[in-house]
């Protein structure tokens, strides 16, 4: 099993690249994210694979970080009706912290917006993967805990209105309780309200 290729761009496709390692062409079928992310052929390169072995076909699926494959795995090996194509379309659309934070709030219109995805195949993604988010949140790890809070609506009613009225302004949720957690650790666990809302938008000013 091949699990990380390491050489140089030698052709980038649509929905591929090739990678020269040492004179062998290896063809990784990537999400745009990281076919965006390589500058051009003779580029060096690192991949991280994840290896699909069939009867009757051999498929290397290529990704920037290990985080990605690790999405990509819970994808295709959790989520009911959700193969590599559909997999590989949601990590073109989303980043693994995009990801996670639509899936803690229980955004599935977010979820959605790949291509490809309906809104029930969203749904399920959203509803399979909720408890698994938070050990894969990456750089939003930090607020996962408060954004699962507000997915399952349990999160305190000071917390829950600044989000909510932020998100009245035209903030995404997202947006919204990334400010609102910021405004939280800045004002302390008893802040009402009020004090939230306009410790936020002065985060969100910045």
């Amino acid at each position: 099993m091949i699990g990380k290729l390491k050489g140089v761009v030698d052709e980038i496709g649509e929905d591929h690249c090739v990678i020269d390692v040492h004179g062998v062409g290896y063809v990784a079928f990537c999400p745009l994210r990281t076919l965006s992310a390589l500058s051009g052929a003779g580029e060096a390169v690192e991949l991280f694979i994840e290896t699909y072995v069939r009867e009757d076909v051999i498929r290397l699926y290529g990704f920037g970080s290990a985080l990605e494959r690790e999405w990509f795995r819970l994808l295709m090996n959790n989520v009911q009706g959700v193969g590599a194509k559909v997999a590989l379309a949601v990590l073109s659309t989303l980043s693994p912290a995009d990801l996670a934070n639509a899936i803690a709030l229980r955004d599935v219109a977010t979820v959605s917006r790949a291509p490809g995805v309906g809104k029930k195949v969203a749904e399920r993604i959203v509803t399979e993967l909720k408890n698994k988010a938070p050990a894969y949140a990456g750089a939003a790890s930090g607020t996962i805990g408060l954004k699962q809070e507000l997915g399952e609506g349990v999160a305190p009613a000071p917390i829950a209105d600044a989000v909510s009225a932020l998100a009245n302004l035209g903030y995404s949720r997202d947006v919204a309780a990334n400010a609102v957690a910021a405004a939280l650790k800045a004002a302390g666990e008893g802040a009402d309200s009020a004090k939230l809302i306009r410790l936020g938008l002065k985060e969100l000013a910045r």
